[in-house]
């Protein structure tokens, strides 16, 4: 399993094409081997191609905007393929928690999402699913929200990019869910969590500073056949983006886990 970058990290670096390729060489300086591409500049997919071989990278998941997935699929397709990326992602399903997690909404967005995901997958790439809190939410049924997604399409056509810290605070247990979606999460999302006194409230924190047990997810995610672990930190408060990802790729290299 390869542990990667998630750009959305240091998006504030990466705004323009000199500071997304300046955030590329300091991932690789610390010893990451790939990167997802999320919350990032517009980039050429071919300058893509270069920078990343330039620095010994790879990008295999996007996150794309659910727009262009629906309607450019073949674009978005061709883009990936440029820069040597196996997995379409999408980042969370626009409009579904404002809409109170109405399943028939979702189902809207699902029934529009399905063409693509087709073509996607005729293309030899995979649709990837990214869950947040809400997707734990249940349907009047007492079905998850995020078991409805994963069985709406074929397992071999799309996948759940699994953000464990997501998971623990919608009331799941990652390393469960791992189990559960076994052969559809080839790649997941990693932070940890945290109570912060002085906030009194939870934070977000780096691999192995906070109460989720990534020990436990790290052993489900081999089993369940992850291919690539993102460490993710949406906010990182007083400490320096960088800085977070660094401590984080520590930690999981402390907890054994090597590419």
């Amino acid at each position: 399993m390869i542990i990667g970058a998630q750009l959305y990290t240091v998006r504030s670096l990466c705004t323009t094409t000199e500071g997304l390729d300046a955030a590329l060489r300091a991932c690789a300086g610390m010893g990451y081997r790939a990167v997802q591409l999320s919350g990032v500049c517009a980039y050429d997919p071919m300058w893509m191609a270069d920078r990343l071989a330039k620095y010994g990278l790879s990008a295999p998941l996007t996150h794309t905007a659910y727009r262009d997935i629906v309607d450019r699929t073949d674009e978005v397709i061709a883009a990936h393929k440029a820069f040597g990326a196996s997995y379409v992602g999408l980042g969370s399903c626009p409009g579904f928690r404002e809409s109170g997690c109405d399943p028939a909404f979702l189902e809207e967005r699902l029934s529009e999402l399905a063409p693509a995901v087709d073509r996607i997958a005729a293309a030899g790439l995979r649709f990837m699913y990214h869950n947040h809190d809400m997707e734990m939410a249940r349907t009047p049924d007492g079905r998850t929200f995020l078991s409805v997604i994963a069985d709406r399409f074929p397992a071999e056509a799309a996948g759940i990019t699994l953000d464990c810290y997501w998971v623990a605070a919608g009331g799941g247990d990652p390393a469960d869910w791992l189990r559960r979606l076994s052969g559809r999460v080839d790649c997941i999302h990693l932070k940890d969590m945290v109570y912060c006194g002085r906030d009194r409230a939870v934070r977000m924190a780096p691999v192995g500073l906070g109460n989720i047990n990534h020990e436990a997810i790290l052993t489900e995610a081999m089993l369940a056949g992850t291919k690539y672990a993102f460490v993710e930190q949406d906010r990182t408060y007083e400490t320096d983006v960088l800085t977070a990802l660094r401590i984080s790729l520590g930690n999981l290299r402390a907890m054994g886990q090597k590419d």
